[in-house]
C-alpha cells in the first residue's frame, strides 16, 4: 500500500495491518508524523504535535504485538481535541492563561491507551468551544483541507482537518452545540454525537452541565463506529452513567438496517436569519430520494422543538464561565469573556430551571419518535465561513453570525440524545455539505446502520482533498 493509500485506508484497515504484521506502529506513525510536516503549516489542524512521544508509544506497541497482544487500536496513530488533558501536555482549550501540564490523562485518552491507540498530538479549537470556526488569537487557526480559505468548523475544527488531511485516520473531538457534527459537515467526515452519559469526560464530571459529549470524527461509518467503540464507558465520579452497550457499535456498521421512517425537517428551534442556503437544501432533498430509493419511508415533518433554548443558554454560559474561573490568569477574547460573565451573572442562576425543563423539552420533541424512526436535517444551514470572516467581531455579531450558520444541531444537546452527521455532497464552489439524523434516546445504533447502508449507495469516503 502507498502512502497515499496507507494515510486514507481507515481506521480499522491500519489497525488490522498492524495485527496482520503486514505494517508496523512504527511505519503508520511516521507516515502520520510525516504528513503532518507536510501538510500542518497550511492546514494547521494541530495545536501540539508529540512526534518523540509518538514514536516511544509506536515502539512500545511494536514490542506488544510481538509479544502476541492484540488490542483493536495497537499502533494506530489518532488525534484528540485540545480540550482533554493528556498527562504531561497543558489544556489551554485555545485561551491564554498560565497553564501547567496535566498530571494525568482524561478518561478518554486512558481508553484510547487501553485500546493501544498512539496520539500523534491536541488539535486546535476556538476559545472555550464556543463558535463553530477553530481560530483564536493565542493559538492560530485551522483550515478546510477542502479549501485553505475557510474554516473546518468549530469547535473541533483541527480534529476534522486532520482527519480530512490523512494526518490521522480518526480524531476525537467534543460536541456542546453541533462542534462534531458541524465540522465533520464542512470536511466530508462522519461525526457521531453520542448519547449524553455514553463517553465519559472525566476529569469532568458534568461538561457544561449535560452538553457537551465527546465523540469521533472518521471518513467512514465503520471507523466512527469503532472509535465510539473504544470511547464508550462511565467513570464512577461522571454525573451521567449509562450501561455498556449489548453488542459492539461496529456490528451495527455492518448490519443493513430495515425499513425506517425518516421525517425529514429544514425547522430550526426559531427563526434562522437568511434561512438555508439553497445547494444544502437541494442536497438534503437529494438524499431524501436516495433513502426513499433504499426502501425506507420518507416524508416531511418537523419537531416541536418549543422553548428549548430555555435549556441551551444557562449552561453554554455558565459553563464557559466555569473553564475561564478554573484558569490561572486567563486572558480571553472580549466575546468569550462577555460569554463567561453572562454566566456568572444569568446563566447559573437559571441551571435549575433548565434542569426542570428537562422531562417537558424530551415529551415534547420526542413525540416526533410516535411518527419516525429518525429525524434527517442539514446539519448546517450555510455553507463553511472564511477563515478570519469573526476576527475582532465582538459579542453580539458572532452570536447573530453564529445562529444564521449553525442553527440545526443543538436542540439535540439540551436533549442529550444521539445524532450523526454524515456527507451529503458538495457546493457548486466545492465547500463540503453535511447531512445530520437525529435519534431518540440512545439509539445511536440505528443511527450508524442507517448511515453505513448510506456510505455504501454514496461512497462519500473516495472523495479526498486535493493537498
Amino acid at each position: 500500500m502507498g502512502s497515499t493509500g496507507l494515510a486514507y485506508g481507515g481506521l480499522a484497515a491500519q489497525a488490522e495491518l498492524v495485527a496482520a504484521g503486514e505494517v508496523s506502529a512504527k511505519e503508520l506513525v511516521e507516515e502520520s508524523l510525516r504528513r503532518v510536516a507536510e501538510l500542518d503549516g497550511r492546514v494547521g489542524a494541530f495545536r501540539v504535535v508529540r512526534a518523540e512521544r509518538a514514536r516511544e508509544e509506536a515502539a512500545e506497541a511494536d514490542r506488544r504485538r510481538a509479544a502476541g497482544e492484540r488490542l483493536p487500536l495497537l499502533g494506530v496513530p489518532v488525534a484528540i481535541k485540545d480540550d482533554t488533558d493528556i498527562e504531561g501536555e497543558t489544556t489551554p482549550f485555545a485561551i491564554r492563561a498560565d497553564h501547567r501540564p496535566a498530571t494525568r490523562d482524561a478518561e478518554q485518552v486512558r481508553r484510547l491507551r487501553a485500546a493501544g491507540a498512539v496520539i500523534i498530538g491536541k488539535t486546535r479549537t476556538c476559545e472555550v468551544g464556543l463558535w463553530p470556526f477553530s481560530e483564536s488569537p493565542g493559538y492560530g487557526a485551522a483550515r478546510n483541507p477542502w479549501k485553505l480559505g475557510y474554516t473546518p468548523g468549530g469547535s473541533s475544527g483541527g480534529s476534522s482537518a486532520a482527519v480530512a488531511a490523512g494526518m490521522v485516520a480518526a480524531a476525537v473531538g467534543s460536541d456542546g452545540a453541533g462542534s462534531i457534527r458541524i465540522p465533520a459537515a464542512w470536511t466530508n467526515l462522519v461525526g457521531i454525537k453520542p448519547q449524553r452519559g455514553r463517553v465519559s469526560g472525566f476529569p469532568h464530571t458534568d461538561p457544561f452541565y449535560g452538553l457537551t459529549v465527546w465523540g469521533p470524527l472518521a471518513r467512514t461509518v465503520e471507523d466512527a463506529a469503532l472509535l465510539l467503540d473504544v470511547l464508550t464507558g462511565s467513570h464512577p465520579n461522571d454525573a451521567y452513567q449509562l450501561d455498556p452497550p449489548r453488542t459492539p457499535f461496529a456490528d451495527a456498521a455492518r448490519r443493513a438496517p430495515e425499513r425506517l421512517r425518516i421525517a425529514v425537517s429544514f425547522k430550526t428551534a426559531w427563526g434562522v436569519p437568511g434561512g438555508i442556503d439553497p445547494e444544502i437544501r437541494a442536497s438534503i432533498e437529494r438524499l431524501a430520494r436516495v433513502l426513499t430509493d433504499l426502501g425506507h419511508k420518507v416524508f416531511p415533518y418537523d419537531p416541536d422543538y418549543g422553548p428549548v433554548a430555555l435549556g441551551l443558554v444557562p449552561r453554554g454560559t455558565a459553563g464557559a464561565a466555569d473553564w475561564l474561573d478554573s484558569m490561572t490568569d486567563p486572558k480571553p477574547e472580549a466575546r468569550t469573556e462577555t460569554e463567561a460573565r453572562i454566566g456568572r451573572l444569568v446563566g447559573r442562576r437559571l441551571l435549575p430551571l433548565a434542569r426542570r425543563l428537562d422531562p417537558y423539552l424530551r415529551h415534547r420533541v420526542g413525540r416526533i419518535f410516535a411518527a419516525a424512526d429518525l429525524v434527517l436535517t442539514p446539519t448546517t444551514a450555510q455553507l463553511p465561513s472564511r477563515v478570519g470572516a469573526f476576527d475582532g467581531a465582538g459579542y453580539q455579531r458572532t452570536q447573530s453570525g453564529v445562529a444564521a450558520l449553525c442553527p440545526l444541531a443543538w436542540p439535540w444537546n439540551v436533549l442529550g440524545w444521539p445524532a450523526i452527521s454524515v456527507p451529503a455532497g458538495f457546493s457548486s464552489a466545492g465547500l463540503p455539505i453535511g447531512a445530520q439524523f437525529l435519534a431518540h434516546d440512545s439509539d445511536e445504533r440505528t443511527l450508524i446502520t442507517l448511515a453505513a447502508q448510506l456510505q455504501a449507495a454514496e461512497n462519500w469516503h473516495h472523495h479526498t482533498p486535493a493537498l
